[in-house]
């Protein structure tokens, strides 16, 4: 466990709102697929967790990357339960919503939460995780595979 975190009760006390970009990232390189799995078996801490990584992307977006960039990214994580969100892509903006709107998303990314905080953190490479089938991808591939670009994405 990274940084003395230990598991779904040492992440639970954690205060996600005082917690870097960086330092999540930390933390996530050091639990396991397993581990991951096992604290997103609680239904609250998943949701404190999901609602955080989300509301960090519009303040993650990179605008000048984006630029004239319209798309509505779908991201269902699956899990004991499939939570879906939709970041929308527009004029230099990224807007986050949770749930399924009726648009027709330019891309949907499907993964398990492991794999998914793994992506958001930095610590696994979007290309590898869809070449070992680890990531779903529907819709527009190639914009899926620059995806990252628009995002400051922490290294740990």
């Amino acid at each position: 466990m990274a940084d003395g975190i230990g598991g779904a009760d040492g992440l639970a006390g954690l205060d996600f709102a005082s917690v870097t970009p960086e330092e999540f990232a930390k933390i996530v390189k050091g639990f396991s697929g397993k581990e991951i799995t096992e604290i997103a078996q609680n239904a609250e801490l998943r949701a404190r967790v999901l609602q955080e990584v989300f509301g960090r992307m519009g303040r993650q977006f990179k605008p000048e990357s984006a630029g004239t960039v319209k798309a509505l990214i779908r991201w269902k994580i699956t899990g004991v339960d499939e939570a879906v969100y939709e970041t929308d892509i527009s004029e230099g903006t990224c807007t986050v919503r949770e749930g399924r709107s009726d648009a027709e998303p330019r891309v949907t990314l499907v993964m398990a939460d492991p794999e998914f905080l793994k992506l958001v953190s930095g610590n696994a490479s979007p290309v590898t995780m869809f070449m070992m089938r680890k990531i779903k991808i529907a819709g527009d591939v190639a914009f899926a595979a620059g995806l990252t670009r628009y995002f400051d994405i922490p290294k740990a």
